[in-house]
């Protein structure tokens, strides 16, 4: 038995009859379990220090999230010393009404709010998105928070590495100058997943399942527009759910590009110029907005 099996045994109390790679990302290795008591796991272990730290991140992010008892969360097995094991759960394809589920789902979650800083954006642990840090400093003020922990942080790294140039800072720079202006109305803290990308939802048994969260307490149009980025299957019907259980402010759809430049930005930082582009259209987009 190795060390991994050993301990998810432990944790999970049964033995460990098969444990199969996946692969892995992030500074994470990944692997299917399989426990003689029937379960089924998926596992992560860090492979270095920093993944450790994101792993940890992870959990404290899906507790959390959990919490609200709004949206489904795969169980927590194991959570300790570079180590995270989530019951599995059995995908199946997305239909219409699983997609409105979420959007009511989510709706719920986001009016969960903070509750132990209500009108505090940000986090009381260190936050991770893929590999990289996630500053989540704690303050009062959803448009200046946004500018310093998400935008300013990841243009600053995308420079240092070459992937942006003079003029692309400094029209990346403009919108967090002017994110003030740019944010719409005041928002009460919500209860946000993060990296709510499609890939980063689940579906199963008639409903999405949250994994892989960079959670914080945040503007909720964030998890709305990084549902668009990439292309969330049935982003209408998860929207017009949400918009019955909560109406979105004035505008919405015109700051979606405002919210998408950070993670927009994380992407020029792990995966360089490709992103370029995109980065500075939504910069451009924001900034028109």
């Amino acid at each position: 038995m190795t060390d991994l099996e050993s301990r998810l045994a432990h944790d999970a109390g049964s033995a460990v009859t098969r444990c199969h790679p996946l692969g892995g990302e992030h500074g994470a290795r990944h692997y299917r379990a399989s426990l003689a008591d029937g379960r089924d796991l998926f596992v992560k272990e860090a492979s270095d220090i920093a993944g450790s730290a994101a792993l940890e991140a992870e959990a404290r992010g899906l507790s959390w999230l959990g919490e609200a008892g709004a949206v489904p969360i795969p169980e927590i097995i194991s959570a300790q010393n570079g180590l995270l094991a989530l019951a599995w759960v059995q995908q199946a394809s997305p239909d219409r009404g699983a997609a409105e589920r979420l959007g009511r789902d989510l709706a719920g979650l986001h009016a969960a709010g903070v509750a132990s800083a209500p009108q505090r954006f940000g986090a009381p642990w260190p936050g991770f998105i893929a590999s990289l840090a996630l500053p989540n400093n704690e303050a009062v003020g959803w448009p200046e928070w946004y500018a310093e922990c998400r935008l300013l942080p990841y243009l600053r790294l995308a420079r240092d590495a070459g992937a942006l140039g003079g003029a692309d800072v400094e029209r990346i720079e403009s919108v967090a100058s002017r994110v003030g202006e740019l944010a719409g109305p005041a928002e009460p803290v919500a209860r946000i997943h993060g990296d709510l990308w499609s890939g980063n939802v689940l579906w199963s048994a008639g409903r999405g399942w949250l994994i892989d969260p960079a959670a914080h307490g945040g503007h909720r149009e964030t998890d709305l527009a990084m549902l668009a980025l990439f292309g969330a299957p049935y982003l209408d019907r998860i929207l017009a759910a949400y918009r019955d259980v909560t109406p979105l402010a004035d505008g919405w759809e015109s700051r979606v590009p405002l919210h998408q430049l950070h993670p927009l930005l994380v992407h020029v930082c792990l995966f360089g110029a490709a992103y370029r582009d995109s980065a500075l259209a939504a910069a451009r987009a924001a900034l028109r907005a």
